[in-house]
């Protein structure tokens, strides 16, 4: 008989909201070298998409809806995202810090 005993490592979790198409914080820091989740709120009627070159991540998030995001484990850096569908005010930078 095999009794588990190995303990499954917690995944961070950080929340980012759409209002008014702006995305809060806009400034998102979180731990170099881990796998994180990222929560996205839209608490706008309206879709938004998660877009990041950097973090090749793109996602369409409904008004009223939430969405969930993987991302990592990066590089200690700075890795913009936007809104695709409202580029000029919905724009936002993860920093991985050590």
């Amino acid at each position: 008989m095999w009794i588990g005993t190995a303990a499954h490592a917690e995944v961070p979790v950080f929340t980012l909201e759409i209002r008014d198409h702006l995305f809060y914080p806009s400034l998102l820091v979180i731990p170099a070298g881990t796998k994180v989740k990222l929560i996205v709120l839209n608490r706008d009627t309206t879709p938004e998409e998660f877009e990041s070159y950097e973090l090749n991540r793109e996602k369409v998030i409904m008004g009223g809806a939430k969405a969930t995001i993987f991302i990592g484990p990066l590089a200690p850096g700075d890795y913009p995202f936007f809104g695709e569908f409202n580029p000029k005010t919905a724009q936002g930078l993860i920093r991985a810090e050590d």
